[in-house]
């Protein structure tokens, strides 16, 4: 029965090994999906298989010491060896061997990876703020917010920095985390390869709403990316006189709302997420929540309920009035 037992206690951990495995993993490293990705994927894999030729070799020779010169009864106790030339050289330059076939490759993808894009690069400025991302393209005269859409097969070049505390912006399918530093720049150029939505978050420890912090990567083909430029730069719809868009629109540029928020020709509020074409995105919050009524209307009354530490207040908008502003939010593609 000790003996079964024995054989028992590594059950839970195999049974953990396994559910650990099985996905599905939105923030994969292990599923490069640029240039950039893809760099470190493979420095990455090599290491790992030097890693287990290292620990395949060394668990053998252990394995082999342990056997050969095992306790028996009767025999002599084996002789020890003091000192073995050949051996002693051997084990000192294989592990210098292994350390320039690590060295080389990683010096190469440090320099690769941290080398400016071309001049025909994307220009995307990144700014962490607690607890959302804002995004300006500076050459397409657009500002957007928590989704940051990029033309597949085009080199991107983000630059980094933060409004008010470290962050860290990391979208692990495209490239490394990159510090966001107030008053600081840093950068990281990659060039997306395949088209898809992939998920990021901050990555540093930047308060209550930390792990609230996320993002999405919208890679498009070109085709839907200059449509989305487009529908960007055009002006915010005017609803129609006597809509419930309209009156929706009355109620948001007579609240609190035209302070923090930015709606081209309505109002100019920089402290929270410009709404201009808010929506035409398919989560709130930071990625928290889907774009729809029910978590807008959630996300206006009461959104610290939602998101500890959010500093948008609680809005005394209820009833018809909030339906109408839920209703105009919506209709700003």
């Amino acid at each position: 029965m000790p003996r079964l037992r024995l054989w028992l206690c590594p059950l839970p951990l195999v049974a953990l090994a396994v559910v650990a495995c099985g996905g599905p993993f939105p923030q994969s490293t292990l599923r490069p999906r640029s240039d950039f990705a893809g760099q470190v994927d493979q420095l990455f894999t090599s290491i790992f298989w030097w890693a287990v030729v290292v620990f395949v070799v060394v668990e053998g020779l252990l394995c082999y010491a342990v056997v050969r010169y095992r306790h028996r009864e009767g025999r002599p106790a084996p002789k020890p060896v003091h000192g073995h030339t050949a051996l002693e050289i051997a084990w000192t330059l294989a592990p210098a061997v292994i350390l320039v076939f690590i060295a080389v490759p990683t010096m190469r993808t440090i320099f690769a990876t941290a080398g400016e894009a071309p001049a025909t690069a994307l220009k995307v400025e990144v700014i962490g703020h607690q607890w959302w991302w804002e995004y300006r393209y500076p050459d397409l005269h657009i500002v957007t917010a928590n989704e940051l859409s990029l033309p597949v097969g085009q080199p991107v070049q983000v630059s980094i920095t933060s409004a008010d505390v470290i962050h860290s912006f990391w979208a692990p399918a495209l490239g490394g985390k990159r510090d966001a530093i107030p008053g600081h720049l840093t950068r990281i150029a990659f060039r997306p390869d395949s088209v898809g939505v992939y998920s990021g978050q901050c990555a540093e420890f930047c308060g209550a709403s930390h792990a609230n912090m996320r993002l999405r990567v919208l890679v498009l083909r070109d085709s839907a990316f200059q449509a989305w430029v487009r529908r960007q730069q055009a002006a915010p719809l005017v609803p129609p006189r006597g809509s419930l868009e309209a009156r929706g629109r009355d109620v948001f540029a007579k609240s609190a709302c035209i302070g923090c928020h930015t709606i081209d020709g309505v109002s100019k509020g920089i402290i929270g997420p410009n709404l201009s074409h808010v929506g035409g995105r398919t989560t709130i919050a930071a990625g928290l929540f889907p774009n729809d009524s029910p978590h807008l209307a959630r996300w206006i009354a009461n959104a610290p309920s939602l998101k500890p530490g959010a500093l948008m207040m609680q809005m005394p908008v209820t009833g018809a009035d909030l339906a109408a502003v839920i209703a105009y939010l919506q209709s700003l593609k």
